[in-house]
């Protein structure tokens, strides 16, 4: 994971190209947590994180959002009491990119401050 979370983002457009099924499969075994889901045709990561209490998953789910505005790409972020789920996806492609990755594997980081 650590490697991965080191490489930096770069600027994602509408046509960029979506990560290939080859670099997919190379690089999940950085995030073991996470999973490719796909919704409504579109592949995303998600993964969920249990909390002891709501107070927890609410300051988890702050410093995700803070990393997410440091950089400018955004999870969906789902707050529950001792739950939180987050799925990362190029919105603007409608699919994966190496960014997805590399910002799941910084969330894993968040999870450890």
């Amino acid at each position: 994971m650590g490697e991965l979370s080191k490489e930096s983002c770069e600027a994602c457009r509408a046509d960029a190209p979506k990560i290939s099924d080859e670099e997919l499969a190379l690089l999940m075994p950085k995030i073991p947590e996470w999973g490719v889901i796909v919704v409504e045709g579109v592949m995303q990561l998600q993964r969920e994180y249990r909390f002891k209490n709501f107070k927890q998953a609410m300051a988890f789910s702050n410093r995700v959002g803070e990393l997410a505005e440091s950089v400018g790409h955004h999870p969906a972020i789902l707050l529950e009491w001792g739950r939180v789920t987050i799925t990362w996806w190029s919105h603007e492609m409608n699919g994966l990119h190496k960014n997805d990755l590399i910002m799941a594997a910084r969330t894993d980081e968040v999870l450890d401050v």
